[in-house]
């Protein structure tokens, strides 16, 4: 997993998911508990998926652009970029089982 943590790699951030692999977008923050509970869970969900899905961390206190763009209400909020387009947003933590099932709704 990646980070696009300030505003010098805002421009990779907009070209890695406008790219063909989708990607997962965890918006989190350090002091939030839920949002460490969920990173076990998309470590998992990266080994599982391979190069089929990317998986990015963004810093919404390092990274408020991030906030203001996708109105990053609560963490953890995740995002689904497939070619640019928003295909899911989920806030909260969520089971590994419904994260894989979604990401093999939109990765076949």
């Amino acid at each position: 997993m990646s980070n696009a943590a300030n505003t010098t790699q805002n421009e990779s951030f907009h070209d890695i998911i406008r790219g063909d692999t989708p990607v997962l977008v965890d918006f989190y923050a350090d002091w939030c508990g839920p949002c460490k509970v969920l990173a076990p869970t998309l470590k998992q969900l990266a080994e599982r998926t391979g190069d089929k899905l990317r998986i990015i961390k963004v810093d919404v206190d390092k990274s408020r652009w991030a906030s203001g763009t996708y109105q990053i209400q609560s963490v953890p909020t995740m995002i689904l970029f497939h070619k640019g387009k928003i295909i899911w947003r989920q806030s909260g933590v969520l089971p590994l089982q419904k994260l894989e099932a979604m990401v093999r709704q939109v990765t076949g």
